[in-house]
């Protein structure tokens, strides 16, 4: 069996080998490497006599595969816009009318309470924003953060328990 290279000059010999094989491909060196990868997955299972010729065959099968992948791609360029506006006249599924149904309530729920607390529960759940950041944001406590929050919970909770 024959070895692989251990100078730079026989690695830069098998670049010129795939160089040659694929044509000048500018990727010639992603080739070499991903073909390297697929010598070490291969040769994990079976002997390899020819380890350089391998890597040169199998580089240059790459180099095929990625032509005929983008030759395929640009023979059939899809208009997406076009399927965007492509509507088949149902009316929505019951799923979709059944959530914009529970956000309507949730929403009806959050304008029922106060303006301070709805505001200070929505910078927590909706902005993200720590306790800390709201209470320096608003110019009040933390502990006053933390009552607003514990109120718009335990109104959301009770609220909807009663639906």
């Amino acid at each position: 069996m024959a070895e692989l290279p251990k100078t730079r000059e026989g690695w830069q010999g098998i670049l010129r080998a795939v160089r040659r094989a694929v044509r000048g491909n500018e990727s010639a060196e992603d080739l070499l490497h991903s073909a390297f990868v697929r010598l070490a997955e291969y040769s994990g299972r079976d002997a390899v006599d020819n380890p350089a010729a391998f890597l040169v065959r199998t580089a240059a099968n790459i180099a095929v595969d990625e032509q005929r992948r983008t030759r395929v791609r640009r023979e059939t360029a899809l208009d997406v816009d076009g399927f965007l506006q492509v509507s088949d006249g149902q009316p929505l599924h019951p799923e979709v009318l059944a959530a914009r149904e529970r956000l309507q309530k949730v929403l009806a729920a959050l304008e029922s309470l106060g303006p301070r607390t709805r505001e200070i529960f929505l910078l927590h759940r909706l902005d993200g924003l720590k306790y800390r950041e709201i209470a320096s944001q608003l110019g009040i406590t933390v502990s006053a953060v933390e009552k607003h929050i514990a109120k718009a919970s335990l109104f959301l909770v009770n609220w909807v328990e009663g639906e």
